[in-house]
């Protein structure tokens, strides 16, 4: 009887996933089946209502599986030429609706970089932010060159630094309003990523406004197609 349950909920979750497209013409695509019963189509239409249509429009596809690049890179998620592509592997529909809003904030940067970081108001904020992490570490005994923390662009070393040296448990403490996330540190792009990420997970923005103002202010404008010189 047990194994029938699991055959027949298997089955279900099969049919449930076949790919569709959305109202706006976005194609889903399942490379693989979910590993966990989510309810894909529930979390796209939440990503469609609550990210401005003008800033989704750089994808076409959301492809959900697994890829080398998942394991060379430590990710689950990633965008490439127009393409989301998403883990199979989900704790909950929260965790998908993260990675997919992610990657979108990475889709806008090709074409509206300018208008992101044109001003460099979110980078001296974010290298403001750097400095203060570089000096805390360097206070509770963890020692990197300053000159390390003021490149604001992907270094794999500096992100194996925080991720591996300083470790995500301990950063997490210690970076408690000052980022938003261990995650946010790593880089330029991924604090611009993950502040879009927040601004969409909590409509209040209360914690997002207050860390990380100059971000913030950035993405409100983001949210008026009228203000893009792209659109």
């Amino acid at each position: 009887m047990l194994k029938a349950y699991i055959q027949e909920s298997q089955k279900k979750l099969q049919q449930k996933q076949t790919d569709f497209y959305t109202p706006s013409g976005l194609h889903i695509y399942f490379k693989e089946p979910m590993q966990s019963p989510i309810n894909v189509e529930a979390v796209i239409g939440r990503v469609e209502d609550v990210v401005p249509q003008h800033l989704i429009e750089e994808v076409e596809m959301v492809i959900i599986g697994w890829f080398e690049e998942f394991e060379k890179r430590s990710i689950n998620a990633f965008y490439k030429d127009g393409a989301l592509y998403i883990s199979n592997v989900q704790d909950d529909e929260e965790d998908m609706f993260d990675d997919i809003v992610h990657e979108i904030a990475h889709s806008l940067e090709p074409i509206y970089g300018y208008e992101i970081y044109g001003d460099q108001k979110i980078k001296e904020e974010f290298l403001r932010k750097r400095k203060h992490l570089h000096d805390i570490l360097w206070a509770t005994g963890t020692k990197a060159p300053l000159s390390t923390f003021m490149d604001s662009e992907y270094n794999q070393e500096f992100d194996d630094f925080l991720y591996k040296t300083v470790g995500y448990e301990q950063l997490s403490e210690l970076i408690k309003g000052l980022f938003i996330s261990p995650y946010a540190a790593t880089s330029i792009e991924e604090y611009f990523a993950t502040g879009f990420t927040e601004f969409y997970l909590d409509p209040n923005h209360n914690f997002l406004s207050k860390v990380s103002p100059q971000l913030y202010n950035k993405l409100a404008m983001l949210q008026k197609p009228e203000t893009l010189d792209n659109t």
